[in-house]
Parts: structure tokens; C-alpha cells; sequence
């Protein structure tokens, strides 16, 4: 069974020395005074594409030969690993073909456009990750092309665990926790297996997105288990099932696994804007997102957290920001049974809503004379503690029908 071998990542960290940035590793000031211990970030958000993913892609390519690489690279991705590859491509004068689901964000189709030069094509397939590589496996076969997979590969792995050897470099004191992003389990399974080796007291934590847990269902199953439906809003790090090679190392190598809401990911996307000026993609923000889960464990301790990609698009920001206010109980949505009279919105407005209550959105069309009518109204609170107060009114008056916020699926048609 294959496990990273050190001396291979020690060559991996020399073959991509003149291709990559050894990226900084920064003390964050705000989420240390937040937590109460000492928060380093490896900021991978600042590598030479944006994220990590240019270390395993280049590592892999590199090492083919020049047989392989006349065939033609094909690779699928949401797009880092994309954009790893196509700036390989173009560094090696080699041709590839990209595979890139429907569903990615413009500006990651930007990014590996302008890295890929003349060298790449993109080819929008299917409305997820595993859509998109089926069409570029079926590709590779009728082209004999070579498939540069994003995770589930020896090097892609070991280029990826070059990270560790540049933070045990970096932090000559003890590390007593280290975060780490999951999505297929590249970086995680790389990083980790030089941990257990360097640094065998470091506690690994792995953190994966809620609504796309592939690792952590597959750990509690004890064998790589592939999810039926997934949240792909953290697209970096949204796979149904995880790698293989990757799943038999972080089962060993992972001394804890976590999940964290979408929600809190987007509030720990904005915390980072406006306090530090750091922009990151949702999966970017995992581990930092992934802290006050851990707050007990890691008050008084050397924490890194990988911050693994910058690549966002900023028309997600209404998104991220929406998504951030309704987890943080701060935007509520109802089904408001209005009187049709003249008055009854000024009588909602003023004996229902506190002078610190927003109406965000109010949509209401007069359809017939009975003599009530509904409208969806989305309200932002400046305490989420005040959402009792506000129904608890609405419901005095009889403005009160629905509460959206406990029915998604409904509440992603309204609104």
C-alpha cells in the first residue's frame, strides 16, 4: 500500500524549487487575540497560481516523458488544480485539455485561460466535478492523452506535502495544532504523512465543508465511501468521493476530522476581508473557519492553518454574505399575511419592526379582494437574539404565516 515516502517529497520541494513561491508563513494577529493562542497562516493563497495546486500538478508533469507528454494533459478540475496544470503546460511548451464543470466560477475560467496561454483548451462539462471527469476520462481514452489527476495520484500527493517541509522550516518551535483543508485529500494526505514523520506530536486536524463530507463519512465507514448528493458551494473542496491513495493515509495520518457549516466558511470569508485584507476562496477559509470548533483545545497553543487558495469570484460576494448572515441568525425570511387596507404595512413597520431592524427584501403583488394577502419579507436583525422578539410581535398582530428560514429548499425558490 502506497505511503508518502519522505526522501520523495524532499525531491519534489527541489524540482519545483524554481517554479514556485515558498510561501509565507504569517502570525495573524486578530484571529489570536480572538482564540486566545498563537494563529499561524501558511498562505498558499499567495503561491504562484493562487493556491497549491501548482506543486503537485508540476510535480507530476515534470516527471513524464517526452513521449508522454506529445500525447497531450488532460486534467478536470473546479479549478486551482486547472490552473496548476495550464501553467505547467505552458511552462513545458506541452498541449493540454482542460475539463472544468459548468458550475465554475468565470473567473477561475479566467485564470486558467491566462496561466495556459496558447497551450490550453477548456472544455465546460456536466454540473459537478465528477460530471466533468467522466468526460475527460472518456477524452483521454479516445485520445490516448495522459490524465493528470487532481488528487488521487503518487505525485500529485508528494508535491502537495512539500507544503510541510516549508512550515517545519519556517516554525522551529513546537506546532501543537495543524489545520488542514479536505477536499479530494491531496494536500491533507502529503502534508500529513511529513507531519507523523517531522513532527509526530502535532495534532492533524482535517476539515472538510459540511455539506461535502467524502472523508469523514468515509472514515466512520472504515472504506472510501462516495456521497449521492453534495453542496457545492465550496467548490476547491467539493468531491463526492475522496482519492483512494488519500483515504488510506489520512485514516492513519489524521488524528481528528471535522465539518464545518457553508455559512460559517462565508462569515470567515468576510472576517478576513475586513479585518486582515485577505481575500480567500470558500475553501480557502476551511481551516480558519474550522476554529471555534476547536476553541477549547487550542486556547495557549501553536496553531498553523493552510490557507490553501485565493481564486474567488467576486460576484459570489451577495452569496457569501447572505449565506454568512442567515448562519450567523442575523437574516430571517417570512411568509408575512398582510391586511389588505391602507396602513398595515406602516402598522408592521412601526409596531412590529425595533428601529434597528432592516427590511431586506419585501416582495407583495395585490392579486385578488379577499382580505389578506402574503408577502415574502426578509428582515436583517443586529442581534440574533432579537428573532423571538420579532415573531413573537408578528404574531400579537396576526402579520405572522411562515417562517422561511427552517424551510431551505422553499426558501432557495422564493428568494
Amino acid at each position: 500500500m502506497y505511503y508518502p515516502n519522505l526522501e520523495d517529497i524532499k525531491n519534489a520541494a527541489r524540482r519545483l524549487s524554481h517554479i514556485i513561491n515558498e510561501t509565507p508563513l504569517t502570525y495573524n494577529f486578530n484571529v489570536s487575540k480572538e482564540h486566545q493562542a498563537d494563529v499561524w497562516l501558511k498562505r498558499e493563497d499567495l503561491q504562484t497560481v493562487r493556491s497549491y495546486k501548482i506543486r503537485g500538478a508540476y510535480n507530476k508533469m515534470s516527471q513524464l516523458t517526452t513521449k508522454e507528454l506529445e500525447r497531450g494533459i488532460v486534467c478536470v478540475s473546479a479549478g486551482n488544480h486547472a490552473q496548476g496544470v495550464a501553467y505547467s503546460c505552458q511552462y513545458l511548451k506541452v498541449k493540454g485539455t482542460i475539463f472544468m464543470p459548468n458550475t465554475t466560477p468565470k473567473q477561475k475560467i479566467e485564470q486558467v485561460k491566462m496561466f495556459g496561454c496558447e497551450y490550453v483548451s477548456i472544455i465546460l462539462k456536466g454540473d459537478s466535478f465528477d460530471d466533468a471527469k467522466e468526460e475527460a476520462l472518456s477524452f483521454c481514452n479516445q485520445n490516448n492523452a495522459v490524465f493528470i489527476h487532481p488528487f488521487d495520484d503518487e505525485k500529485i500527493i508528494e508535491g502537495q506535502g512539500t507544503i510541510a517541509l516549508e512550515i517545519l522550516n519556517q516554525k522551529k518551535d513546537k506546532i501543537d495544532y495543524l489545520f488542514l483543508p479536505v477536499g479530494g485529500g491531496g494536500i491533507a494526505a502529503g502534508v500529513s504523512a511529513v507531519f507523523k514523520k517531522l513532527s509526530p506530536n502535532t495534532q492533524i486536524i482535517g476539515v472538510e465543508p459540511q455539506g461535502a463530507a467524502s472523508m469523514t463519512i468515509s472514515i466512520q465507514n472504515n472504506k472510501n465511501t462516495t456521497l449521492q448528493f453534495i453542496d457545492k458551494f465550496v467548490d476547491g473542496a467539493a468531491v463526492s468521493r475522496v482519492g483512494d491513495l488519500n483515504f488510506n493515509i489520512c485514516k492513519n495520518t489524521l488524528d481528528d476530522i471535522i465539518t464545518v457549516p457553508e455559512g460559517k466558511v462565508c462569515e470567515t470569508i468576510l472576517k478576513l476581508y475586513n479585518k486582515d485584507a485577505i481575500v480567500v476562496e470558500p475553501a480557502g477559509a476551511l481551516t480558519l473557519a474550522a476554529l471555534d470548533f476547536y476553541a477549547n483545545k487550542i486556547k495557549g497553543k501553536n496553531v498553523v492553518c493552510v490557507v490553501s487558495g485565493s481564486n474567488n469570484d467576486i460576484t459570489r460576494t451577495e452569496e457569501i454574505k447572505e449565506r454568512a448572515l442567515l448562519y450567523a441568525g442575523l437574516k430571517h425570511y417570512f411568509i408575512v399575511r398582510f391586511p389588505q387596507r391602507a396602513g398595515a404595512l406602516k402598522q408592521f413597520v412601526v409596531e412590529v419592526l425595533s428601529p434597528t431592524d432592516d427590511i431586506t427584501h419585501f416582495e407583495y403583488t395585490k392579486k385578488n379582494s379577499r382580505s389578506t394577502g402574503q408577502a415574502i419579507v426578509g428582515i436583517e436583525l443586529s442581534n440574533a437574539n432579537d428573532l423571538e422578539r420579532l415573531v413573537t410581535k408578528m404574531k400579537a398582530l396576526n402579520f405572522f404565516e411562515q417562517y422561511l428560514n427552517e424551510m431551505p429548499h422553499l426558501l432557495s425558490v422564493l428568494v
